[in-house]
């Protein structure tokens, strides 16, 4: 009886001191990684804040302790470790040492996030929507009506969705002109632009771009991957340039568009080349998917090391638990370094082949991030290919890098290094 009593009043003091819930983020004790983003925004939406410790094991996270959230880990089955008030002060100690390259960053408010995405069903699936669903991360699906009657400033984070904003849906015409998934769409995206009052589909997707840059400049999130991130910068370049061939909107196109562009109206890109003929699926010199010489086995890229106290941002963008991630292909793969602007900021490469993966920048009050290829998980994406199961990649460092992006809007403001 004695042990027992003895034994009981252990286990009291230890839950008593067992005051903060770590979830780490390293290699070997996370067993899944992106449903741990969906832990830390579900805490977030319960109004409690999380502790996101940058470079610490992975980019772990820590909460205090609260019996719904342990229950919410095993339900997920996502790895936890209890930890003592004790414990996580010497943790916090450790992090805040000047000479260690972490640091702690409070996430305090969930944010509402967008998917600007078709409602009609699509010939593919967007990784973003695969990794928010899987993490359980709530969502809404927007699209040009929306951006058109003003509803962009209800949300904190936006992502496009695979998407052509300069008109040309898609460059398809060469493969699938005459299949009916692409007339249907062409037919669709037209009466949709006519009944908003455009005469165009690429004047309508001018001023959706248009509302983005806005969007960003009043402080919104942008993040973007595969083609929605080169074909968001040229129709910004190509305002009041007809860059669209007849097939596409019943005239053609400029023949001196190359000389017109207006490189100052983009967030990442300068200087490029636009590609006009319409059956070359590329729209610009900007991806390197045609010319980029590797194969699947040696195609990575490497995340760049930032300084956690001084950098926080970047830092927060690259959170892995490893530098080297596996390469993924898309309409836009990767992007030529030479035509980046200088004041766009590389946190992913391949340097030997002088290609550019992940990228941000800053535009007015906000911030934009754009993130080349298609599905971190399924190397080469054809159309019509089914969706990836996440199940199946649930410590997928590729898509670790969206979920990143995901919470960075929910981190206390901290005064950046100029």
């Amino acid at each position: 009886m004695k042990t027992f009593v003895l034994l009981l009043f252990l286990s009291l003091s230890l839950s008593m001191q067992a005051s903060q819930i770590l979830i780490p983020m390293n290699e070997n004790e996370q067993k899944n990684h992106l449903k741990a983003y969906g832990i830390a925004y579900w805490v977030l939406q319960n109004e409690l804040k999380v502790n996101w410790l940058l470079n610490y094991e992975g980019g772990s996270f820590t909460v205090a302790y609260e019996k719904e959230i342990e229950t919410e880990c095993i339900i997920r089955g996502v790895s936890y470790q209890i930890i003592s008030d004790a414990e996580a002060a010497s943790m916090y100690e450790y992090i805040a040492r000047a000479e260690i390259n972490m640091d702690k960053v409070i996430l305090e408010k969930a944010p509402k996030i967008a998917v600007y995405s078709p409602k009609t069903k699509q010939p593919w699936d967007d990784a973003v929507t695969l990794a928010l669903t899987y993490a359980e991360i709530p969502y809404d699906i927007i699209y040009d009506e929306e951006i058109v009657n003003g509803k962009l400033g209800k949300y904190d984070w936006l992502h496009l969705h695979h998407e052509d904003f300069t008109g040309q849906y898609g460059k398809f015409y060469g493969a699938y002109r005459n299949v009916p998934w692409y007339v249907e769409n062409q037919r669709h995206t037209e009466s949709e632009a006519q009944r908003l009052g455009f005469q165009k589909v690429s004047q309508l997707k001018l001023f959706v771009a248009k509302a983005i840059k806005n969007y960003v400049g009043q402080g919104g999130y942008l993040f973007a991957m595969c083609s929605a991130t080169d074909s968001y910068d040229i129709a910004l370049a190509a305002e009041n340039i007809d860059i669209c061939e007849n097939m596409y909107d019943g005239d053609p196109a400029d023949k001196q568009a190359n000389e017109k562009l207006d490189f100052t109206q983009t967030f990442a890109f300068k200087n490029f080349t636009l590609i006009p003929n319409p059956y070359e699926y590329e729209y610009s010199n900007i991806d390197v998917t045609q010319t980029r010489k590797t194969t699947e086995s040696s195609d990575y890229f490497t995340l760049f090391e930032f300084s956690a106290k001084w950098d926080p941002v970047p830092t927060m963008l690259c959170q892995n638990h490893v530098a080297l991630v596996k390469g993924f292909m898309g309409q836009t793969t990767a992007f030529n370094r030479d035509y980046l602007k200088s004041n766009v900021l590389v946190m992913g490469e391949n340097k030997a082949l002088n290609e550019v993966r992940y990228i941000r920048g800053e535009y007015g009050k906000g911030t934009w991030t754009f993130y080349g290829g298609h599905d971190p998980e399924d190397y080469q994406h054809f159309v019509g290919d089914p969706k990836t199961d996440l199940a199946l990649h649930p410590n997928s460092p590729g898509y670790r890098l969206i979920l990143n992006n995901v919470l960075f809007p929910a981190a206390k403001k901290k005064k950046q290094k100029t």
